[in-house]
């Protein structure tokens, strides 16, 4: 992964991430697929007409549904999903607790 500060104006900033599956500048929207999945739009929908650069998953819920055996049946999260871009998962501490 790579970090570079783009551009600076007071406390603003605009900084860009390169990821093994996808670059984007930040601040970023963000849509949640809290198990792998944004509801109501598929991989496709998700690059063609959103155009996501990376989602946001729940590694607890994951966990819990649809669970680690099916995740690794298809060789991960990418392969799961189908989006071949970045993920960002959390570690789901708040709801384990």
């Amino acid at each position: 992964m790579e970090f570079k500060l783009k551009y600076k104006d007071g406390m603003a900033r605009v900084c860009e991430i390169t990821t093994a599956h996808s670059t984007f500048q930040t601040p970023i929207f963000m849509p949640v697929g809290t198990v792998g999945a944004v509801k109501s739009l598929d991989a496709n929908d998700l690059k063609k007409e959103l155009d996501a650069k990376i989602i946001l998953a729940n590694t607890y819920h994951m966990y819990l549904r649809p669970g680690l055996k099916v995740i690794r049946n298809f060789n991960g999260l990418h392969g799961f999903t189908q989006f071949d871009r970045s993920f960002l998962t959390d570690s789901g501490g708040f709801q384990a607790f």
